[in-house]
């Protein structure tokens, strides 16, 4: 890719702004979409510092004629945070909690923080600020008052606008001025002559129009379209102006501080799950299950549960509280102070829907009821799958997808049912369906019909569909933006609905705050045609061409054997951006930049693919930027709502390079690792010798990119070599243990000790050679790490020669490294699809599901004793991502005495190859510290420290001094213990032999 020559506009924000100014076509690329159907690429991204630099790049793209767009998380579904000017990001650096009262229960913040992370800090003190949106792990306050934002509680708490106090904010032409409550006379007001003129004429526009305002704004709560003029008009106290900037999309003014108003945290609640033969009785039900005055009543459609049952992560929560087979839930939340009143709420709940009718088990009635959900933990994996509905309703592997522009009308619950009985009949119409979900409380469910916008025909039923629900909507005195705003999409019909002495209002409004139209223009007021199709993330000029991809991707359509639709499925929701919980995505956390999150690196492939990027994209020293902080710990597979799997599509990545430029040095020492092991360990002196000089360390850092930070792992050579292909009694059941490379290469004691607990237990364990009598198996993880997909699957052909008859029998396949034995149950089926290889994936467990399996059912019998009073565990991503972790857990609390205690972290770090590299060492560690070191370094010295993941405890070695412990080795001391425990410094280090 060629360097254009920096534009004067790029040059002068270079010279004048610290953060980070990005003008390449790959980070505009980036910017160019939030979670709509929409994609306008911005002439250039400005990530400022501080909030003096966010208002010097507004001043500089005012001079140069640009528009400005403020952004935060990115994740409206109706366009509102992408133009053709010069986008702000606030995320990164904008996001401090500047002061908060905790006897008057309000705080001030900087608008780039996310709700999550102000909630974690208001906790401690009892406090929380309700407004808790679906996206709240990457919601930006900023954002949330742009969109007037409403969360799933809004019943008791109310809107952004009920939660806003005042705010701080700049006008176009950089004048700063305090919005908050204003006497109608301006009397006391401390302000500029310019805000005081401003603020007198809004107040003399909501006089003059209170009647029509009165007239035409719809009587709803959740309605969030269009300038909230009812803010200004006469009232008995005085008129809060902040609220006009709320709901404004960050089209009048350039927001710098929100003052919010904050709320005891919930203590205590209870979940009623209620469920509904039919979907019309659940939204006729929903009027009078509001009477109980609970604080959310969310529904969950027919669609959303099946999809739901398809997620590994949901499947769970799915089975323990839905019965039979309804076509509606709805979920019923109370919350009073007193746990007792919400138990009475609960059998309340149960008596009323027996009054409307509704049993269990008597066919004269409507079948339905209620499951009761008081545990805290179901409680929270089912708000999870309620707050992840449109994400589980995006997971379709299909070309159609639910798509949101009419998905937040909210009409008067007493209509509820009638008007999604004859909107399920407009999609019927236009040959499509929909699904429904979200907030029956108030009406206001998130509606999407499934269509295909690359088709010109879906485009247009789109169009039919949204004026013929606008029309219904008005006809119920509903409100057509109850939730997520206007944006591209709904702001071209504010004509239709308010009519149009509002809208001369709208512009009245737009023209007083913004003369020069600077602020991110097009939407409220001058909005394009929501279908302009030039304005989608597939225009009409949209074409993936010829691509050749290495991996299967045939569940996904599109190009590349399905590698185009695997790639589309990432629909811009944000979750990778989550600051904490789970692993996705550790190098977000440790750099805030959009190039480097899932999202981030889905759309720049999606770009690539399209030619959007130039010739050659995919193979280009930009795309490789843009992967080279992924460390393929693969919890996007697992923790993306919509399955967006970036390991595996590195790989691709990395093979188109590989193909186009060839290997590096570093490429070859790390994907022929098992090639040359053998070798290595033969000569292990020689080859440690680079450990322990300084100049051989800084020779391969120049040569290979490998940090002279680094010690690598030592070679030996006493490596794990069996005697014998079979060990343990004949009679007990059989077992095949996968000796990998590394624990073979660097730490065979992790093998013995598996080995001696497996025989320990009675099991027979195989450890068959070869079956074509040559090196040592691999499950060519390192190869597929260096895009090697060739090789790989030479070493997996190998592998599954020798395990199928074992596996063809029903012979479990036990490994010790996550990355390698779980290749066997993801790659594996990526590059063969034949009876063997599932064979082999379906037996694959690692060591702890063994045992843990073999636990349940009462058939291990191992003699345990103690040996210390803690072991504090780290989770390898792999485990985590293939929920293979709760094992390890089990497993541990079979020793005596042993209290495990898990450390919440993500990403250790090292990833294989990742914490090795001198470009990657920085980022390496601070992934680490996030969470994983600095629990390690607090820990008692008498504490086991375990991790599974050979790079895990080199990097727990490396940056706690520290050594981690493998479970195998665990087991085997606790074999060894008797009456007494046993240090961890005291573990013996004699291996097994034959």
């Amino acid at each position: 890719m060629s360097n254009q020559t920096p534009s004067p506009l790029e040059s002068r924000l270079r010279r004048e702004i610290t953060g980070d100014v990005l003008f390449d076509p790959f980070s505009r690329g980036r910017y160019a979409t939030d979670a709509s159907f929409y994609q306008i690429v911005p002439a250039g991204v400005v990530v400022p510092r501080s909030i003096d630099e966010a208002l010097r790049a507004l001043a500089i793209a005012r001079d140069d004629g640009r528009i400005v767009t403020p952004r935060g998380g990115g994740t409206s579904q109706c366009g509102q945070t992408i133009n053709n000017g010069i986008v702000v990001d606030f995320s990164k650096h904008l996001n401090r909690l500047i002061s908060l009262d905790v006897e008057k229960r309000t705080c001030v913040v900087e608008p780039g923080i996310v709700l999550d992370d102000l909630n974690r800090q208001l906790k401690k003190h009892g406090l929380w600020f309700p407004v808790d949106v679906s996206t709240a792990s990457r919601a930006t306050i900023g954002g949330m008052a742009g969109n007037n934002s409403c969360g799933g509680r809004s019943l008791r708490y109310g809107t952004m606008r009920d939660n806003t106090l005042s705010m701080d904010a700049a006008l176009a032409d950089g004048t700063l001025l305090h919005f908050g409550e204003t006497p109608r006379d301006l009397s006391q007001l401390n302000s500029t002559d310019s805000g005081l003129s401003l603020f007198r004429d809004m107040l003399a526009l909501g006089a003059r129009e209170a009647q029509e305002i009165a007239d035409k704004f719809p009587q709803v709560q959740r309605r969030v379209g269009g300038y909230n003029l009812d803010a200004l008009v006469p009232r008995n106290a005085a008129n809060n102006l902040a609220h006009l900037l709320v709901g404004s999309e960050g089209t009048l003014a350039f927001t710098t501080r929100v003052e919010l108003k904050l709320w005891p945290v919930i203590r205590n609640k209870v979940l009623g799950v209620c469920h509904f033969g039919s979907f019309y009785e659940a939204m006729d039900a929903a009027q009078h299950l509001v009477k109980l005055r609970p604080i959310a009543v969310e529904l969950v459609d027919r669609t959303m549960i099946a999809l739901g049952r398809d997620i590994a992560m949901f499947r769970p929560v799915i089975d323990a509280t839905v019965r039979g087979d309804p076509d509606a839930l709805l979920i019923v939340e109370f919350a009073e102070e007193d746990q007792s009143d919400n138990l009475q709420k609960l059998k309340q709940l149960a008596e009323l829907m027996g009054d409307l009718g509704f049993g269990w088990n008597n066919p004269p009635r409507k079948w339905g009821g209620v499951v009761d959900v008081v545990e805290p933990a179901t409680q929270t994996a089912i708000s999870d799958f309620r707050t992840s509905g449109l994400n589980v309703m995006m997971s379709m592997k299909q070309e159609g997808k639910p798509v949101s522009f009419v998905e937040d009308c909210a009409v008067p619950l007493p209509h509820l049912a009638d008007y999604t009985e004859r909107l399920s009949g407009i999609f019927a119409k236009h040959g499509t369906r929909g699904t429904m979900y979200a907030h029956a409380s108030e009406g206001c469910l998130h509606v999407r019909p499934v269509l295909n916008l690359k088709l010109d025909k879906d485009v247009k039923a789109m169009r039919a569909i949204a004026e013929e629900t606008f029309a219904m909507v008005r006809e119920y005195k509903g409100s057509h933006s109850g939730e997520h705003g206007d944006g591209l999409v709904r702001s071209e019909f504010h004509e239709t609905m308010f009519g149009p002495r509002i809208i001369a209002d709208f512009k009245e409004v737009k023209q007083r705050f913004d003369p020069g139209h600077v602020l991110n223009t097009g939407k409220i007021v001058d909005a394009p045609k929501m279908d302009d199709r030039s304005l989608f993330r597939y225009p009409p000029e949209y074409h993936i061409g010829d691509l050749k991809t290495e991996l299967d991707w045939s569940a996904y359509p599109g190009a590349g054997g399905g590698f185009q639709g695997a790639v589309e499925m990432c629909n811009n929701n944000g979750a990778c951006r989550k600051l904490e919980g789970g692993v996705m995505c550790p190098s977000y956390r440790a750099t805030r930049n959009e190039k480097d999150v899932t999202r981030g690196r889905a759309n720049t492939l999606r770009l690539a693919i399209s030619g959007q990027l130039g010739p050659d994209a995919l193979a280009s020293d930009e795309m490789m930027d843009t992967m080279k902080l992924c460390v393929s710990c693969k919890a996007c597979r697992h923790e993306c709502p919509t399955g967006v799997d970036m390991a595996k599509m590195k790989i691709e990545v990395l093979s188109a390079r590989n193909a186009k430029h060839g290997l590096s040095l570093r490429d070859r020492l790390v994907g022929f690792l098992p090639r040359y092991a053998p070798l290595f360990a033969r000569l292990a002196p020689l080859a440690n010798w680079r450990n322990h000089s300084p100049l051989l360390r800084a020779w391969l850092e120049r040569a290979a990119g490998i940090s002279a930070k680094r010690a690598l792992p030592e070679w030996r050579r006493d490596v794990f070599k069996p005697d014998m292909e079979v060990y343990g009694p004949a009679d007990g059941s059989e077992v095949v243990l996968f000796a990998d490379t590394f624990n073979r290469a660097y730490e065979r004691e992790n093998l013995d000790d598996a080995l001696r607990v497996l025989v320990a237990g009675g099991y027979r364990v195989h450890i068959p050679k070869p079956a074509d009598d040559g090196r040592a198996l691999c499950c060519g993880r390192t190869f597929l790490s260096a895009g090697l997909v060739d090789h790989a699957r030479v070493e997996l052909d190998r592998l599954v020669a020798t395990y199928a008859p074992f596996a063809s029998r029903g012979v479990p396949i036990v490994g010790l490294e996550p990355s390698c034995l779980l290749t066997l149950r993801d790659e594996l089926l990526s590059l063969r699809s034949d009876v063997f290889a599932k064979n082999i994936s379906a037996h694959a467990l690692l060591f702890e599901e063994f045992l843990a399996r073999e636990a349940a059912a009462g058939r291990l019998k191992l003699p345990l004793g103690p040996i210390a009073d803690k072991a504090l565990v780290h989770g390898h991503c792999h485990q985590k991502s293939f929920g293979a972790f709760k094992p390890v857990e089990q497993v541990l609390r079979l020793i005596p005495d042993l209290n495990v205690e898990t450390i919440e972290s993500s990403c250790c770090g090292m990833a294989g190859a990742f914490g090795y590299g001198a470009d990657t060492y920085e980022t390496s560690i601070a992934m680490a510290e996030a969470s994983l070191l600095p629990a390690v370094r607090r820990a008692d010295a008498s504490a086991i420290v375990v991790a599974d993941g050979t790079s895990c405890r080199h990097q727990i070695k490396d940056g706690t001094a520290r050594a981690a412990l493998h479970v195998a080795r665990v087991l085997a001391m606790s074999l060894d213990s008797t009456r007494s425990k046993i240090h961890p410094s005291s573990i013996a280090k004699e291996p097994l032999h034959g």
